[in-house]
């Protein structure tokens, strides 16, 4: 009896204990979230302020004057928003899916099949990672400058096509599918073009909604590419656009520049709370484990 009364005891204190933790962990968390978002909070409360109110450097985010209504459709008709928007849905776009129809062969091959040199270009694609765009850019945009190309969609996708990041990233996905898998499959009679299609692609979606996620958001924010190839204001990414918008206004409307930034970034955040459940999903089922 005293025995079956201690280790009742001591499960409610380990109980209590893990309790406490998790309790503990919850507010940690919730404060490092709170640490960074507070920049876009303040970027929220600042495009709902009129001028006189932000420059009078109060620290609240909460507006006193409403004046979000004329702040976002100044912001929309200053700048043309929505075709910065349209940009860059064009080049994530095309960048993404090109970026998956190289990298998932070339990982599943790296993954599945053994042949000479192998490990080689294994080694290759992780040194590629070490190399970033500024080491590149310079002969990229020379060789789009002698083809005539800069100052276009091509100019903007191009460049980013094949990712050694998403070849690292699904041949480690692609490792933790069994083998045994594949050669049931093979045994049915199926070529490994159809095992690509049928088998293979259907279990990769979680991975290249995770792949997808860091792609758009990399990509979707990037200046310094669009900055250096681009003309056109026509042509100009979201990123580009809010540096010309901020240029025309010279700092005398921050609370229409705040709201240009807001509608700019929404479209990320709307993104990424649709595929948050893949994009967990695609990390828990391995595709950035090692």
């Amino acid at each position: 009896m005293t025995r079956v009364i201690s280790s009742t005891a001591t499960k409610a204190h380990a109980k209590r204990r893990t309790q406490r933790f998790a309790a503990g962990r919850l507010i940690v968390l919730s404060l490092a979230a709170g640490i960074l978002l507070l920049p876009y909070i303040y970027m929220l409360g600042f495009s709902l302020k009129p001028a006189d109110e932000i420059f009078a450097g109060g620290l609240s985010p909460i507006p006193e004057q409403f004046a979000g209504l004329s702040n976002y459709i100044g912001a929309l008709d200053r700048e043309p928003l929505l075709r910065y928007l349209l940009n860059g849905v064009i080049v994530c776009a095309g960048i993404l899916f090109f970026q998956l129809v190289f990298a998932v062969p070339c990982a599943y091959a790296l993954a599945k099949f053994r042949f000479p040199g192998r490990g080689a270009m294994l080694g290759l694609v992780l040194f590629g990672l070490l190399i970033p765009i500024q080491a590149t850019s310079l002969p990229i945009f020379i060789g789009l400058a002698q083809t005539g190309l800069t100052d276009s969609y091509t100019a903007l996708i191009v460049p980013f096509i094949s990712s050694v990041f998403a070849v690292f990233l699904f041949y480690q996905f692609f490792r933790t599918i069994p083998d045994e898998l594949l050669d049931a499959a093979r045994l049915d009679g199926c070529s490994e073009v159809s095992i690509m299609v049928r088998i293979v692609l259907p279990l990769t979606i979680p991975a290249a909604t995770a792949f997808g996620i860091f792609s758009v958001v990399s990509h979707w924010n990037d200046l310094f590419w669009p900055l250096i190839v681009l003309r056109s204001p026509e042509l100009s990414t979201p990123p580009l656009g809010i540096l010309a918008f901020r240029s025309e206004e010279a700092g005398d409307s921050y609370g229409e520049l705040m709201a240009g930034t807001v509608i700019i970034t929404a479209p990320l955040v709307v993104a990424f709370l649709a595929a948050q459940r893949r994009f967990i999903e695609g990390i828990s089922l391995g595709a950035l484990k090692g």
